[in-house]
């Protein structure tokens, strides 16, 4: 079953398009779209929509538009790059971030949001407006938060009293158990993804859709795996490992995926006719 269309659009930007510019016009976004199944009238629903939201600008190239990109675009794409593909390589400071935040009682959709936030950033609560995390990621929750006027925010960098109370606190703000037991499952997944890519390489179009089912599927990850330190995990975590699975899995798709994604652009070019 594929994404949704919303979601596939910006996958495909996210994956793509956004390394030849971060535009294309609208033609090549439904033939891209149609590798999907999704009908060429959806498409055009859809990125209406998506620019009337601010997601993107669009200006006319002859008789065709062309749909770029903006700024608050952008910065979900590079956010989401961050949080998917980059993992924390060096040893924990020991030292916690704690975002303690107050909405008022009537604004519950922002508190929602505020939630939805913090745990994007692998932020995990520790009491109901208190929530840690153990990377240094202040900055990027200010930032994604600043969009919340109704929301007041104590941003604070904190230790605990030791190993013992660490572990203690990653586990009270955690599923740890059912993040692993998730992490296995997507470990055999990937294991099997991989045997099917060394014996029957996918081409063209079916690269592009494996690839973008590939990320959809991992990208939601990130709310539920806070990307924890070894000392706050149980032993024989495979977090790490799964990481690894889905970026071998990914690479292996590029050469095909973007060469389908730039001929669809190619034969759509930005350039006017001479």
């Amino acid at each position: 079953m594929h994404p949704k269309p919303r979601s596939i659009v910006f996958d495909l930007f996210g994956d793509c398009l956004r390394y030849t510019g971060g535009a294309a016009r609208l033609q090549t976004l439904t033939e891209l779209l149609v590798a999907f199944d999704v009908p060429e009238a959806t498409t055009r629903v859809v990125m209406s929509r998506l620019r009337k939201e601010g997601w993107f600008a669009t200006e006319k190239d002859g008789r065709s538009t062309v749909y770029r990109l903006t700024d608050r675009s952008w910065r979900l794409l590079d956010d989401g790059r961050q949080r998917i593909f980059e993992r924390h390589r060096d040893p924990w400071d020991r030292h916690w971030r704690m975002v303690i935040y107050d909405v008022p009682e009537s604004d519950r959709s922002a508190r929602d949001r505020v939630r939805k936030k913090l745990r994007w950033w692998g932020f995990g609560p520790l009491a109901p407006s208190t929530w840690i995390s153990p990377h240094d990621r202040l900055n990027e929750v200010a930032a994604a938060l600043s969009e919340e006027p109704t929301a007041r925010l104590d941003l604070l960098t904190c230790h605990s009293a030791g190993p013992a109370a660490d572990l203690d606190m990653a586990a009270r703000c955690w599923d740890l158990d059912g993040l692993h037991a998730a992490l296995l499952r997507k470990r055999d997944a990937y294991r099997a993804r991989l045997a099917r890519y060394r014996s029957s390489p996918p081409k063209g179009r079916e690269a592009l859709v494996e690839r973008l089912e590939l990320v959809h599927d991992y990208r939601m990850l990130p709310f539920e795996d806070p990307d924890l330190p070894v000392e706050l995990v149980p032993a024989g975590w495979v977090g790490r490992e799964v990481h690894e699975m889905f970026l071998d899995a990914h690479e292996r798709l590029r050469a095909e995926a973007e060469a389908y994604c730039t001929l669809a652009a190619r034969e759509q070019s930005l350039e006017r006719p001479r």
